[in-house]
């Protein structure tokens, strides 16, 4: 079986008093409580450990039977000894031995984890059984949230698209709406776990991540790219084509046009999440591009434009 240093676990001194340990308790509660962190088993776990902990360290009775078993066993520990062999049967509860709980109840611990224990072996053994203030029928609980990863490419991310989920034995339609960015988190009402004893389903919450692409860097609703301009566009000015997410349009491109030059597309971004009809703006940057190959002519026009601006 496992030790539990529960100061540990909040983040007290051994000799911490009542005020501290519940100020320790109240924060990490806070951080790691499975409606903040939706289908994060990690965070669960995180506050399963911290909710008994709290229950040990704020019962003065739990508390001085835990720190007289957390001495004798660091003093194990220290003299060489295994944890496989310490002698967990004398500090075992009792077949009639249990604990009431702190948290609430024990059903709002249940209606958090459902008929999982919220409590660990080590707390079992040494504490007995976790016990409701009173014995209660069972009421209609909520099912728990769940949470999923969802990769879309920019192209889906700029028209909307969809995703088919399998969540248990349920096949859904999840709707990415446009302009969904990397960091979005969209909720499904209902999705989640089914409620227990007639109590409403949990939700599903989508994490949204937009895959980067090969062309456009993105910039809140902003896009920026490269576009190739051919020396003699550049010197003496024309048009080049520029493909955008919604088909391509015609860059006018000034004489003299040097290259970094960045020309800003109104309109030509990613729609606005609360206003698909709102778009962001495009920038281009200018890359001169060499004729390849240049021909021979070609290279001796470049030879003479050389010369003649090294003789002016």
């Amino acid at each position: 079986m496992e030790f539990k240093d529960y100061y540990q676990i909040l983040g007290v001194a051994p000799d911490a008093d009542e005020k501290t340990i519940r100020q320790a308790f109240r924060k990490l509660a806070r951080q790691y409580h499975p409606d903040v962190n939706p289908g994060d088993k990690a965070a669960e776990e995180r506050f399963k450990a911290i909710n008994e902990a709290n229950q040990v360290l704020s019962d003065p009775e739990q508390r001085k039977k835990y720190d007289a078993l957390r001495a004798q066993y660091q003093h194990w520990q220290q003299s060489g000894g295994r944890p496989q062999d310490f002698n967990w049967q004398a500090w075992s509860a009792q077949p009639d031995e249990g604990v009431y709980v702190r948290y609430g109840t024990l059903d709002d611990l249940q209606d958090l984890f459902g008929g999982e224990s919220p409590f660990s072996d080590f707390f079992t053994t040494i504490f007995g059984r976790a016990r409701g203030a009173e014995q209660r029928t069972p009421r209609p609980r909520r099912g728990r949230d769940l949470a999923s990863e969802v990769t879309v490419t920019l192209e889906e991310a700029f028209r909307g698209t969809t995703r088919a989920l399998q969540i248990g034995d349920r096949r859904i339609e999840a709707k990415i709406p446009p302009g969904a960015y990397t960091g979005l988190r969209l909720r499904l009402a209902g999705q989640g776990e089914p409620g227990s004893q007639g109590g409403p389903a949990g939700d599903l919450y989508l994490n949204i991540r937009v895959a980067p692409h090969a062309t456009y860097e993105r910039d809140g609703d902003d896009l920026h790219t490269e576009v190739p301009v051919d020396i003699y566009t550049a010197a003496l000015g024309g048009e080049v084509r520029l493909p955008t997410l919604d088909g391509a349009v015609m860059l006018k491109i000034p004489p003299h046009t040097q290259s970094g030059r960045t020309f800003r597309l109104r309109g030509k971004g990613m729609p606005r999440l609360d206003d698909p009809s709102a778009r962001g703006d495009l920038y281009a940057r200018v890359k001169l591009m060499l004729p390849d190959p240049l021909s021979e002519r070609e290279l001796q026009a470049f030879r003479e434009l050389a010369a003649a601006r090294r003789g002016a």
